[in-house]
This record gives C-alpha cells, sequence and structure tokens, in this order.
C-alpha cells in the first residue's frame, strides 16, 4: 500500500474560519478536488450557509468558500489507506499537514471547525501537542462528516449542525 497526499489549503488572507477534513477520499484524489464524491454533503451545505447555489466549476466552488472567509484543508498531509473511509488509514503511516506554518500565514484564522470525528482526533494528536498551537486563540468544533459513509444524520441534520459556521458559534 502506498502513502496517499492531501491538496494544498483552500484559503486567503482573509480567512476566519477553517475546516479540517482528515484526508481526501478516493473520487476526491482521482478528481483532484476536496469533497468531489457526488454523495458527500459538503457542497450542498455550503450552498445553504451562504444562500447561494453552489458553482458546478471547481474553481468558482473555491472562490465561493474565499468569498466567505472560509479556508478548507486536512489534518493529514499523507498517509496509507486502503479505500476512502478513514478507518483504514494506517496510523503508522500518518504524516500532519505543517500547522505553524499554515497558521503563521493565515493569521486572521480565528474559527476552526472538525468535518468529523477523526480529523479532530488526528488533529489532537498531532498538532495540539505543538507547544506554538498552545499560545495561538483558536476556537475548535466537532461537526458532523460530510461524508456519505456518517449516514446516521441526512443531509438537513448535518446542515443544522454546518450552521455553527456561518454564525461563528462554537
Amino acid at each position: 500500500m502506498s502513502l496517499i497526499y492531501s491538496f494544498p489549503p483552500i484559503a486567503s488572507p482573509a480567512s476566519t474560519v477553517l475546516v479540517l477534513g482528515s484526508m481526501p477520499g478516493k473520487a476526491s484524489l482521482k478528481a483532484q478536488q476536496y469533497y468531489a464524491h457526488p454523495r458527500n454533503s459538503f457542497w450542498f451545505i455550503i450552498e445553504q450557509l451562504f444562500a447561494v447555489k453552489a458553482p458546478v466549476n471547481y474553481q468558482e466552488k473555491k472562490q465561493l468558500l474565499l468569498n466567505n472567509n472560509v479556508a478548507v484543508w486536512d489534518v493529514l498531509k499523507a498517509c496509507s489507506r486502503e479505500g476512502s473511509l478513514d478507518s483504514s488509514i494506517q496510523r503508522d503511516s500518518v504524516v500532519a499537514n505543517d500547522f505553524d506554518m499554515f497558521f503563521d500565514q493565515y493569521k486572521n484564522i480565528t474559527h476552526v471547525f472538525f468535518n468529523g470525528v477523526t480529523a479532530e482526533k488526528e488533529f489532537i494528536k498531532h498538532v495540539m501537542s505543538l507547544q506554538q498551537m498552545k499560545t495561538r486563540q483558536l476556537a475548535f468544533k466537532r461537526l458532523p462528516s460530510t461524508s456519505p459513509a456518517h449516514a446516521a444524520m441526512n443531509r438537513e441534520q448535518k446542515l443544522t449542525e454546518w450552521r455553527a459556521i456561518a454564525n461563528r458559534v462554537i
């Protein structure tokens, strides 16, 4: 099993919110786009949060995030995983992204929202232990995963929880 790699962040100096996933799934890796699986609720939720029709074009989708001061990235830079499920990540293969560099570059981020349990757990395990992270003034909140694998909630239930992003509520 070979290593898979996440994407560069979608972010701008004006970003105030960071949404963190764990690692892109197979459909996203193949398309080289965040949340590319057609049943993933992420783009539906973004469309609802900001009361716009989500563009079909990926560049326009990224611009929609940036226009609303939302950054997107993954906790993991690399890992070995069979398939798309977070539960299949080989824990000894995990390499975290460089969050010291990220937060130094994007100083206006005040709120971090985790797209699911694994993103939060991996961030706590690999990033929160960094001394510099402890000095940053960030608010954190876990949201239900937008993945179709998280079928315990439907899109509307997930949207209700994700409204915290638009309201900057932790």
